[in-house]
């Protein structure tokens, strides 16, 4: 054996779930252990199987993936020559369940279970002095949610197939209960009759225009006034000819402002699509990357955030004591709050997590700014934001509020000043709605009572009721968490899987149900009642709780659950009923024979049909806003390989060119010239491109010839420092810079100011 095998054998290993962790850990642990990747998931349930024995104590049948093969061979061979062997997936019950996975894949008999909560040095030594047994418990409560949902989506997913006679559809134990939820908000949304009211608002002035304020009716004679049509509201116009405004009454509180507490999984989702417009897929896929590890320069692969699958509030007593006096040393003593603040975890929270926050406050987002993408900087920005606020002490506001007469009506006017900013100095939280709360109302000029004020302007408005609003990515997952739906490993899935599902579409930031939606839960609450019930739902994951806790067997719970479910489900596939996809009437109309047209749905998504079918068969793709596509538009360019004239045709990724030749049927990307000489090749041009998946890339038009292509739109300049195209860099959709689209140079022009928070 050389000297080298030796070394290798008396390591001890340690196996995470990627190889971004490994490179983290490496950075700190040195030579003494070896880390390697598991990359997740080992073995799962059989793909195209059932794998649940129900009749041998719901005994599931686990296979290894089959692109999992050579890592676990790599780990045996690793095992093999450790000297010990340390299970370090994620702090949760789908990390532990990995981690066992691992071990009866391996035959690892004595290996020994960590968690970390952050990939630091010290968490990760202080883990390696306690190790642990598995925690069976943890795992299976797993092992029962992933066969419930295999049971559900197994057994419902056929049923559906055979009564939409279409089989791609698919049921979930979680999923159908989302949908439901996107569902009744669009019929509450269709049922409502809006209801018509007025308000009459007092331009007023103890001065002059400059001091100007708004005051809004509220009483007539001391009682609540309510002016339900415009009739009313010209009688009180008329009432108050030749009124006099006086200050009756002036009303001053100090209130105070609390921090929000530190991210849980839900509030950073949401926070970050108000604020940063993430789904909430994007928000874990970075959240992630931060918790896996960054390579910040000398300091290497470093973990910046906690672990981002939490719904406990707690903050490890450390990571208090290193924030205030952070905070003490940045912002001063009167900001920070007598004590640390505790915050208190909703619900059946795992306090035994923590919440999602900095791993060290004072790497600030500003310094960690250069290695990070945009998304991993705004993302880290928001976490360490939140938690350095909710560490700090409350803002106190001055809010006045003033009663001014007027005959017999009462006006009334609210504003507010800062008086302590307190924790408002680094964040606030984003809201939901547009409504202002009067802590947000501008300051009201000084006045006195008794005083006398200048009437400018009465102003009457009409306005309607609204109804409920359609739920967002970030009022979703609220719904889902307050109902108690999923835990905070599920939310991102849910919203993704219901929309690529075609349950569900996302338009203008705004969840629709399809009319696949709709027939799909009609059709699923109608038969399986219990499955698609909110609290039914929220039961399960109480039990999958206990499960973890010790209070409950899986085996039983399983059981419980499956007896009446397999009953609805044989009752069912005996009935005659059928989900029936209702086509929905247009003001489109037949190109064909003059007719109205419908939308339906097929197996491909969304088209108009005539509503004459089968008389008339004409049928007009739609665009993903719901307009038909426009017709073939003819060009100048000609088919390369039969001739015939080419069209320009819209495709579910953009417009392309297509050859007129049925039979021919070829097709290429429509390419639009953009003025700028290649600067690879110095002859050709380089043209806007769109990739197979409608993502758009630029290139030179001389392709094959020459394989030139850059992601940056090109402005129609060449950089002033070396001759290349200077191309467009943006910000989601506003163009920030302008900037030299070569890699070795560094010309920059900024278009607006970088406006950030307070971050360092």
């Amino acid at each position: 054996m050389s000297k080298k095998e030796a070394e290798q054998t008396e390591k001890a290993l340690i196996i995470v779930e990627s190889p971004a962790k490994t490179k983290t850990l490496k950075n700190f642990l040195g030579d003494e252990f070896r880390v390697e990747a598991s990359m997740g998931h080992v073995r799962d349930l059989p793909e195209k199987e059932f794998g649940v024995q129900l009749d041998n104590g719901f005994t599931p049948s686990y296979v290894t993936l089959p692109d999992r093969r050579d890592v676990l061979q790599k780990l045996k061979e690793a095992a093999g020559k450790a000297s010990e062997v340390y299970l370090a997936s994620d702090p949760d019950r789908e990390g532990e369940a990995i981690a066992w996975h691992l071990r009866e894949a391996l035959h690892l008999q004595n290996a020994r279970r960590i968690e970390f909560n952050e990939i630091t040095r010290q968490a990760v030594q202080q883990a390696l002095q306690n190790p642990r047994d598995i925690d069976m418990n943890r795992v299976n409560a797993q092992q029962a949610r992933r066969i419930l949902d295999r049971i559900v989506g197994y057994k419902l997913s056929p049923l559906l197939w055979k009564k939409a006679n279409r089989n791609t559809l698919s049921a979930g134990r979680v999923q159908s209960v989302a949908v439901r939820l996107v569902v009744e908000r669009e019929r509450e949304i269709e049922a409502f009759v809006p209801e018509e009211h007025w308000t009459i608002t007092a331009r007023l002035t103890p001065d002059t225009e400059e001091h100007a304020f708004d005051a809004t009716l509220r009483l007539r004679d001391g009682e609540k006034l309510q002016l339900h049509n415009e009739a009313e509201a010209n009688a009180v116009l008329e009432d108050l000819q030749g009124a006099q405004y006086a200050v009756e009454r002036i009303k001053r509180s100090e209130r105070k402002r609390n921090p929000s507490p530190p991210f849980i999984t839900s509030t950073l989702q949401q926070e970050a699509a108000r604020k940063l417009g993430f789904s909430a897929k994007r928000t874990m896929q970075v959240a992630q990357q931060l918790y896996e590890g960054v390579e910040l320069g000398e300091q290497g692969a470093v973990g910046l955030i906690t672990y981002m699958r939490t719904d406990s509030t707690r903050v490890a007593d450390e990571a208090q004591a290193q924030a205030r006096q952070f905070i003490g040393k940045e912002f001063g003593e009167r900001y920070l709050p007598e004590k640390p603040p505790q915050y208190r975890s909703r619900g059946r929270a795992q306090d035994a997590h923590e919440a999602i926050r900095p791993t060290l406050v004072t790497r600030t987002p500003e310094s960690v700014k250069k290695h990070l993408s945009r998304e991993q900087y705004e993302l880290y920005r928001l976490i360490w934001q939140r938690f350095v606020a909710s560490q700090m002490a409350s803002a106190v506001l001055d809010v006045v509020t003033v009663d001014i007469r007027a005959k017999q009506y009462t006006f009334r006017a609210t504003g507010s000043s800062v008086k302590f900013d307190g924790f408002m100095r680094v964040y606030v939280e984003g809201k939901d709605t547009a409504e202002i709360s009067d802590e947000e109302r501008p300051p009201l000029p000084p006045m006195v009572e008794g005083q006398i004020l200048n009437l400018l302007a009465l102003l009457p408005e009409q306005h309607f009721t609204e109804p409920p609003p359609r739920y967002t990515e970030a009022t979703l997952v609220k719904a889902l968490e307050e109902k108690g739906i999923g835990r905070p490993s599920t939310y991102a899935t849910i919203l993704s899987t219901i929309v690529e599902r075609g349950y569900v579409e996302l338009k203008d930031k705004r969840f629709y149900p399809t009319q696949l939606g709709i027939a799909v839960t009609d059709y699923l609450v109608k038969h399986f009642p219990d499955i698609m019930d909110v609290q039914f739902t929220a039961g399960v994951e109480q039990q999958l709780d206990e499960i973890e806790e010790g209070k409950q067997a899986w085996t039983e719970v399983l059981r419980a659950f499956y007896q009446p479910f397999a009953q609805r489900l044989a009752e069912t596939e005996k009935s005659h009923e059928w989900v029936r996809i209702e086509p929905k009437e247009t003001e489109y109309i037949c190109p064909t024979c003059g007719a109205k047209m419908l939308l339906r749905e097929g197996r491909y998504g969304k088209f108009l049909g005539c509503s004459r079918y089968p008389e008339c068969k004409t049928i007009v793709k739609v665009q993903r806003n719901g307009e038909p596509a426009p017709a073939d538009r003819p060009t100048d360019e000609v088919c390369e390989k039969c001739g015939s004239p080419m069209v320009i045709r819209w495709g579910k990724y953009g417009d392309y060119l297509a050859c007129t030749n049925d039979s021919c049927k070829a097709r290429r990307p429509l390419e639009k010239t953009l003025g700028v000489t290649c600067p690879a090749c110095k002859q050709g041009q380089v043209v806007e491109k769109r990739s197979r998946r409608g993502k758009i890339f630029y290139g030179c038009n001389r392709y094959p010839a020459c394989e030139f292509v850059m992601w940056d739109k090109p402005v129609g300049r060449l950089c002033p420092k070396c001759g290349y195209p200077l191309v467009e860099k943006r910000r989601g959709r506003k163009v920030t810079a302008v900037a030299c689209s070569s890699s070795q140079c560094d010309y920059r022009e900024e278009t607006q100011p970088d406006s950030q928070a307070l971050a360092s």
